[in-house]
């Protein structure tokens, strides 16, 4: 094994077992999507994380989950939303300790339609962060405590900077950064946003997670690597320039191209 970057992979009930082999030939991280939807940790989850755990027995890479996100952001003006997503955080972190988790995905709450919009109203920043603070904080804290990170990813977002004033104000309490290339790519291309690197360089040391996925830049594609028009080079050079060592998270709509994925990057010199 060289010393480049090792990938690893989104995975869901479904694939892990058939990625098993790959995830244990070298310590890769693992991201479990098992748990986003509602239906699945307002229920009895207990089993398919103990299933989990089995599949997982001999692992050394770092494991995580991505969090829940659908219909909701972790900015709500509405204090009785607030309640809900700050009940799905810790929903969460429930989780995350039942499979030995250390990270979890939450999306970022910044907007086209706010960055198109600020400064008309001065004190959106401001309430932007007493929303996430309040929505947040319980969790942050317990996160901490649990040796747990969230990772923010880019969504939406057209200034790369935005995320990283955001966790400042939380203190960077259990917070790091992530960049997913297609969401960033997209933005590029249809929103006017800086290319995919302007992205992992900003998150600099920060950087704790990276979701690759190939893209075109008109939508959230999650292509196999080298099925789009993301200039890979580019994306490791950043990666390396920050010195951080985040998981590198292969997140693809469909899983067969996961190690066709890893090869390509491979042949470019760029990742193991």
């Amino acid at each position: 094994m060289s010393n480049k970057p090792i990938l690893g992979a989104a995975l869901n009930h479904a694939s892990l077992a058939m990625h098993r082999d790959w995830l244990l030939e070298a310590p890769r991280d693992v991201e479990l999507q098992h748990f986003v939807d509602a239906e699945v940790l307002n229920s009895d989850w207990s089993a398919l994380a103990a299933e989990v755990v089995g599949l997982l027995d001999g692992h050394q890479g770092r494991r995580g989950i991505h969090g829940p996100f659908w219909g909701f952001t972790i900015a709500s003006y509405d204090p009785e939303v607030r309640g809900v997503v700050a009940r799905k955080m810790q929903q969460a972190l429930d989780v995350c300790a039942a499979v030995a988790g250390t990270h979890i995905v939450i999306h970022s709450p910044f907007t086209t339609w706010a960055y198109n919009h600020r400064g008309l109203n001065a004190s959106d920043a401001d309430r932007m962060l007493s929303a996430v603070r309040d929505t947040m904080a319980a969790a942050l804290a317990r996160a901490s405590d649990m040796g747990v990170t969230f990772v923010l990813e880019n969504i939406e977002d057209i200034e790369p900077a935005d995320r990283a004033e955001l966790c400042a104000a939380l203190d960077w309490q259990a917070l790091e950064l992530s960049v997913d290339t297609g969401h960033a790519h997209y933005a590029h291309i249809s929103t006017g946003a800086p290319p995919v690197d302007y992205f992992i360089r900003a998150a600099g040391e920060k950087l704790g997670h990276v979701h690759l996925q190939d893209a075109d830049g008109y939508a959230d594609r999650h292509w196999q690597i080298g099925h789009g028009t993301i200039l890979w080079p580019s994306v490791f050079q950043a990666i390396a320039e920050t010195e951080a060592t985040p998981r590198l998270i292969l997140e693809l709509r469909d899983h067969a191209g996961v190690i066709p994925s890893a090869r390509y990057l491979q042949s470019l010199g760029l990742a193991e």
